[in-house]
């Protein structure tokens, strides 16, 4: 046992010695713990080679192999080492032998091991002098065996430039294109570069002009470098050539792919919600074609948990499952043909949803994770754009243990910049994190949440190596493996702040190197700059990834900081402090950008565009706000910032007036606004018009030809000015000008042309914007004279009032009548787009120039033509209409018609289509122009009116309003007898009006007594007359009757200071204004002027009563909750010397108060008695007067009031209620006051309880009672206390039983108990006084009677010592009383005397005191003096 005792010691000392050597060697002071169960031994870093292939020896006697810094350490360690065991080591009997037996294996195996490695060792390095010897033998400089070649290829089809490459060691290829470097991530997207084992190509698809051009290939080596080129040319189908100077035969199309037909605006969805775009096709996309993509933003999207895209038939979708903020932006769906790329975008808006809270702040997005660590993460985000009324002030971030659902708040106090480093989270657990901005109105909506982010340790995988060994085997080596002996840690190195904040610094450090095997964590420490006291700045956190965040830092101070390694083996020594570190200034929120600038885009959109400000570097993008003048609130466009200073807006409202501003965004949160832009006009941008159509050949002369042709389909935003012809001969490509000045008209004469040449034309039209695309060429025309018999084509057919089932046709008459005049029209109609099926409308050839289609399908497709007749026969048809569909366009208003103000008689057409440069046209029968004697017509900011001079039955007929620049906006109406008829007695009153009358003849008597007559109309202009007519005499002012007439209100009134008897009459005012005029009658006779005079009378004294102070609310009583009498009046009118008396039975009573500053006066009685009935009065008075009111409670006002105060006593009443008396039971109940005049009432068990020998009631100011003396189980049973006040009956019941009887009842008999106990237990009953005094010298006889059973004991004491045979003093005791006599009475007697007399049921001790004074001192004050 001694000798194992003794080898452990040793062992521990080696131990011991072994750590100090290494801390010598390494000249690092380091703190360590050993165990007498564990040696310490170590292992080096580099190489990294597996256990059982070499000694650790070994390994550190190799040359020519990397050298960590602890090398050296080790080697001199286990030199130590062995010759510590070689002095020190020592082993006896077998143990020894066995010991040297496994040292003997295990050094013939290690040797084994060492030879294997050896001869493995050899053979790689023959193997590699003899690679490298075969390497020098085949090194060759760059060649191209297979050069570039040249390509022609058609626009839209795909070429393959290929080279093949040799040269030893490998060459490194680039191309170019016109002697620009090609790259990849540059390139574009129809260019593919490839490389197969020296087989480079270059892929263009779809090849354009611009892809036209030299292509040159080199590759370099050290050896040199060699070239190649070719030339691209791509043939265009118009005939021009791509790539060369020279034409070459023109193309032909492929044939045409799949096309767009419906596609998706620009959409609106709520945040939260789900939202679904989709596309139609032409025709079915066939697997070739399917090569459908959608992009956000130009990043393409794939399907994922909250996206679905699908492509079935001729559809295509996308589906996001939530949208949020950060889905907002440009979406494009593009479609790839084996010819052409389609690609469709819009916007789409995400709103914010609705606030959490009221006026809370809409959600932040884009919520980001980065510097991912074991326990740490860094948050980024951005600022919401809606703040919901008041500026955010801060963040809240939240986390979320991925499979719990529990959202944790990460920060207590909020974060103001947008960004934020979360500490504390636990290694290899899943999160997500979220965050909310926060205002006055508290916490708003959460953002997106991030996806979900494991905490890990991010070198993780610098510390694995994989190696290689034979036979494609492999062997995984870690470091932690490798380091499995260090144990006491190394420092940290490169302690620094990696995020600095105002409110917050970020440390960063790189853990020490080795590490060990065992898990480290971290002490942070800190010190202010320039100490050198360093404090614990980790506390009790465990910080276990080379990341930590500090906030508890003083604003202004700076820190240095270190940090040690610890694991259980001990804590390092701590690391090269820190440069000095302190908070950093608040970051600013950005300036506003400026120079808000908006132009026209579309009639629903906008274009904003602004200046961004100068300081732009932590700009993140920009947020746009929008308000319809004369709104008050803005509206928000984006809720992702857009990073261009441009933004396009859409969905406005064509028409309205808008204004914009603009606000930076930063992850210091958003600027201020902008100033605001300039309101615009929601309107189409002016753009150049479409082409022309459907041009006609009119006449022709034989060297001349007249044309005609249809307006373009859309003016682009602005009236056609005119029309630009070109012409040219048959299978020529040149055009030539006809008309250098356009014309306004849309028909043209072209002259000087060649007799019997064909001849083709085209036509542009032209507006402010400039001029527009040409029309397609029109068929070829022969130049020859017209001679047949039969009439031209008519031209201008256009289609006017399209609805759901009718429309009218308008054409012009041709220009060649042939043989005869023309004597009508037959028209046709086609169903569909194309058909060539035409049906005549009518078998009758209409006589005019107009035709009413009736009976049309709603929603169907029709084309019309029309054809001149005369009578050789019908001519040649006109050109067809375009497709015109039967519907009533939306938005289309009727023309209305009425009477104006000043009684002429109007049609009204209002459209929402005008701008500047519209104007309505007026027609009669859709092509007569309009009388201008009869009718002028006259254009406003919505619309026309036609307004007739005197209309008359020459005026009746159709009437048609059409829009100048865009004939599809039309419509009639049909002026008949019957509206004439009516209108014109309209017209007639509205000419002869009646002034109209709002009110009749109206009697007031005002507050001082004055009498005031008045009647109202409608406003009056200022030459308005009024005539007034008294008993048929016209009257005027007079200082006793004032007459007022306001024109402006319509007011007439006459004003009597005094009425009297004379002014008893029938008043007439006659009224009249311009053509207008009426009258009105006051009969102001008999009862009603009587009534009138006596109010003013009364009236007039009441005014002169409030001259002075006065009574605004006389005496009155009444009786409060606490059953008080309360007398109350207040007073109105008063001044500082105003004095409010109050008297009853005309004794002055002081107990009332009054308030000046509102005049109230209250007279408070707590407690109501008979002697309260009497004559209450108060006076209130001044120097300008007084006013009395009285109250008289009496008799029955007084019955009155006992009777209100009773009920409210009965109200006050509380629950009844019993307790314990020392002779039985009290139910018993509260009152806040009780009078007698409440009539009380018990009943047991519903009978009345009749005033008996055994039951006793009672009451006071407080309560009622019924006393039952000595309870049985007869006097259980329910109890009623019955209270009449005198008209209602009120009740209050208890159910004496159960638990509350037993109750009861033992109160009862604790109380009975402590009675008979109080009676006999002894007490002194009288006799001494508290203090006496007596004379020095004489003698003081004090006696005391008692009481108590049993006997009683008797106990004297002065001063609180008991008086025990002393012969000054003389007691006596008897069963009654006791005393006790002082004889001789001297100073030092004075002092406290008490007697005790005590038995079984209790004691009393009571005390006198006594004090003796001199013969010639008085006795002390408040004493009782003994004789």
């Amino acid at each position: 046992m001694e000798t194992r005792k003794t080898i452990r010691r040793e062992q521990e000392e080696l131990s011991t010695q072994m750590s100090h050597s290494m801390q010598l060697s390494s000249q690092i002071k380091k703190r360590t713990f050993t165990s007498s169960d564990e040696d310490t031994s170590y292992a080096d870093i580099f190489p990294i080679i597996p256990a059982d292939v070499m000694s650790v020896k070994e390994v550190l006697d190799m040359e020519a192999v990397p050298r960590h810094r602890t090398w050296q350490i080790l080697k001199e360690t286990l030199a130590a080492d062995e010759e510590y065991h070689r002095d020190k080591w020592i082993w006896f009997g077998n143990e020894a032998e066995k010991v040297e037996v496994d040292v003997l294996k295990n050094q013939h195996l290690l040797r084994r091991r060492v030879d294997k490695l050896a001869l493995r060792k050899q053979a790689q390095m023959k193997l590699s002098a003899h690679m490298r010897y075969l390497e020098l033998l085949s090194q060759k400089a760059p060649d191209f065996p297979i050069p570039l070649r040249s390509h022609t290829v058609w626009e839209g089809m795909m070429v393959n430039f290929c080279c093949f490459v040799k040269g030893c060691p490998t060459p490194k290829v680039t191309w170019y294109k016109d002697g620009v470097l090609l790259r990849r991530p540059h390139i574009p997207w129809n260019f593919s570069i490839q490389e197969d084992f020296g087989l480079h190509s270059l892929e263009i698809r779809r090849c354009t002009p611009d892809d036209a051009g030299e292509y040159k290939v080199i590759a370099r080596s050290p050896l040199g470098e060699a070239m190649t080129f070719g030339t691209l040319v791509v043939n265009s189908y118009q005939g021009a050539v791509a790539g060369s100077d020279y034409s070459k035969t023109p193309g032909f199309p492929f044939g045409q792919g799949p096309q767009f037909v419906d596609t998706f605006p620009p959409t609106w969805v709520t945040e939260g919600t789900s939202l679904t775009l989709q596309c139609t096709f032409t025709s079915p996309l066939v697997p070739v074609h399917q090569n459908v993509t959608w992009f956000r933003d130009g990043i393409q999207l794939h399907p994922s948990n909250n996206v679905d895209i699908f492509t079935v038939d001729n559809k295509a979708s996308i589906t996001l499952k939530a949208a949020h903020k950060e889905h907002e932006g440009v979406y494009t769906i593009r479609l790839r043909t084996v010819d052409d790329i389609q690609e469709h975008s819009a916007f789409v808006y995400v709103r914010d949803a609705s606030a959490e809270v009221l006026g809370g702040p809409a959600s932040p997005l884009a919520v980001q994770v980065a510097d991912v660590n074991k326990n740490y993460v860094f948050l980024t985000w951005q600022p919401p754009s809606a703040d919901g009324g008041s500026p955010v002030e801060g963040y809240y971030v939240e986390k979320c243990e991925v499979g719990k659902g529990d959202w944790v708040r990460c920060n207590v106090h909020i974060q103001k910049m947008c960004h934020y480093p979360v500490f504390g989270l636990k290694e290899g657990t899943l999160y997500q994190f979220r965050v909310r901005a926060v205002n006055k109105a508290g916490a708003g909506r959460p953002s997106k949440a991030t996806e979900p982010v494991r905490t890990a340790d991010p070198l993780e995988h610098t510390r694995t190596m994989v190696i290689t060994a034979d036979r494609g085997r492999t062997v995984t080596v870690t470091k932690d493996e490798l380091e499995g002996q260090i144990k006491a840690p190394l420092p940290p190195t490169n302690v620094h702040a990696c995020e600095v904040s105002d409110t917050y610094v970020v440390l960063s450090w790189t853990e020490p190197e080795p590490r060990g095997r065992e898990p480290l964590t971290f002490y942070v420490e800190r010190s202010l700059a320039g100490s050198s006291s360093w404090e614990l700045a980790s506390l009790d956190m465990e910080v276990n990834s080379p990341r930590f965040p500090v906030f508890d830092l003083v604003k202004g101070k700076k820190y240095c900081f270190r940090v040690r390694s610890v694991n259980k083996y001990g804590v390092s020594d701590p690391s090269e402090p820190s440069e000095p570190i302190s908070l950093g200034n608040p970051k600013a929120v950005p300036d506003p950008p400026h120079s808000i600038l908006v132009f026209r885009d579309t009639d629903t959109s906008v274009l904003v565009k602004w200046q961004e400000p100068e300081n732009k570097e932590d700009i993140l993008g920009y947020y746009v706000y929008y308000n319809e003048t004369g709104e008050k609130d803005w509206n928000t466009v984006n809720n992702k910032p857009v990073t261009n200073p441009r933004f396009i807006v859409h969905g406005l409202t064509t028409g309205k007036e808008y204004v914009f501003r603009v606000k930076s965004v930063s992850r210091a949160g958003n600027s201020s606004y902008s100033n605001e832009s300039e309101p615009i006009v929601v309107k189409s941008a002016i753009r150049v018009p479409s082409a022309p159509s459907a041009i006609a050949l009119l006449l022709c002369t034989g060297s001349e030809m007249v044309l005609g042709w249809r307006a373009p389909a859309h003016n682009g935003g602005a009236a056609v000015r005119g029309y630009y012809l070109d012409q040219r001969e048959k299978d020529m490509e040149m055009w030539s000008e006809v008309n250098e000045k356009p014309t306004k008209e849309r028909q043209f004469k072209v002259c000087n042309l060649s007799s019997g040449q064909f001849y083709q034309f085209r036509v542009s039209a032209a507006n402010l914007a400039g001029v527009g695309k040409p029309s397609e060429a029109s068929e070829p025309f022969l130049c020859e004279k017209w001679t047949m018999p039969e009439p031209g084509c008519p031209y201008d057919l256009e289609a006017r009032d399209v609805t759901d089932s009718s429309l009218v046709l308008l054409w012009a008459a041709p220009l060649y009548e042939g043989r005869g005049p023309v004597t009508g029209y037959l028209l046709e109609v086609s169903k569909g787009d194309q058909s060539d099926n035409w049906t005549a409308l009518d078998e009758i050839a209409a006589s005019g120039r107009h035709y009413k289609v009736s009976g049309l399908e709603e929603g169907q497709t029709y084309r019309f033509r029309v054809s001149a007749v005369n009578e050789a026969g019908v001519g040649s048809p006109s050109l067809p209409t375009e497709p015109i569909t039967a519907q009533t366009q939306p938005g289309t208003n009727k023309i209305e018609i009425g009477v104006n103000e000043q009684g002429f008689i109007f049609l009204d057409y209002k459209t929402d289509q005008m701008n500047e440069e519209s104007e309505i046209l007026w027609n009669r029968d859709y092509t007569d122009p309009v009388d201008a004697s009869r009718a002028r017509a006259a254009n406003t900011d919505s619309g026309s009116v036609l307004t007739f001079s005197d209309a008359a039955e020459e005026d009746l007929g159709l009437y048609t309003a059409t829009m100048s620049d865009n004939p599809n906006q039309s419509c009639s109406y049909d002026f008949t007898a019957e509206d004439l008829e009516r209108l014109k007695k309209l017209s007639w009153e509205i000419r002869n009006p009646l002034i109209a009358l709002k009110s009749g003849w109206q009697v007031e008597v005002s507050e001082k007594g004055e009498v005031r007559l008045w009647f109202e109309t409608e406003s009056l202009s200022e030459s308005a007359e009024l005539r007034l007519i008294f008993n048929d005499q016209e009257i005027s002012s007079t200082p006793h009757r004032r007459i007022n007439f306001d024109r402006a209100k319509g007011l007439v009134e006459i004003l009597f200071d005094r009425i009297t008897w004379e002014d008893e009459g029938s008043y007439t005012a006659q009224l009249r204004d311009g053509c207008a005029k009426n009258q009105c009658t006051l009969v102001f006779v008999d009862e009603k002027f009587r009534e009138t005079m006596a109010s003013a009378d009364a009236k007039r004294r009441e005014y002169r009563r409030k001259s002075g102070p006065y009574f605004e609310d006389f005496l009155s009583w009444s009786v409060n909750e606490d059953c008080e009498l309360i007398i109350k009046c207040k007073v109105t009118n008063v001044i500082k010397e105003t004095s409010l008396k109050w008297f009853k039975d005309g004794k002055a009573v002081t107990q009332a108060a009054y308030d000046q500053s509102s005049g109230v006066g209250i007279l408070t009685i707590s407690q109501v008695t008979k002697t309260t009935a009497g004559s209450y009065k108060a006076v209130v008075s001044d120097n300008r007067g007084e006013d009395v009111s009285t109250l008289d409670l009496q008799g029955k006002e007084f019955d009155k009031l006992l009777q209100q105060l009773s009920k409210q006593c009965a109200l006050s009443a509380g629950p009844l209620k019993v307790e314990g008396t020392s002779e039985g039971f009290r139910i018993y109940c509260s009152f806040k006051y009780y009078i007698d005049h409440l009539k009380t009432s018990w009943y047991f068990k519903e009978k009345r309880i009749d005033t008996d020998a055994r039951t006793k009631t009672g009451s006071n100011s407080q309560k009622v009672w019924i006393d039952i003396p000595d309870p049985t189980e007869k006097d259980k049973g329910k109890y009623t206390l019955e209270m009449f006040d005198g008209s209602e009956t009120h009740k209050r019941y208890l159910d004496l039983s159960g638990q509350v009887f037993d109750e009861a009842f033992l109160d009862y008999q604790r109380l009975k108990q402590e009675a008979i106990t109080e009676k006999k237990r002894a007490r002194v009953t009288r006799g001494l006084p508290d203090a006496v005094a007596i004379m020095e010298g004489k003698s003081l006889c004090l006696t005391c009677f008692i009481d108590g059973e049993p006997a009683l004991d008797t106990i004297w004491f002065r001063n609180d010592k008991e008086i025990v045979n002393q012969p000054q003093f003389t007691i006596t005791k008897e069963p009654k009383c006791s005393t006790i006599t002082i004889n001789d009475v001297t100073l030092e007697i004075s002092g406290k005397y008490s007697i005790y007399v005590g038995n079984k049921y209790g004691s009393e001790t009571v005390d006198v005191t006594v004090s003796v004074y001199r013969c010639d001192e008085n006795p002390p004050a408040n004493f009782v003096v003994m004789v």
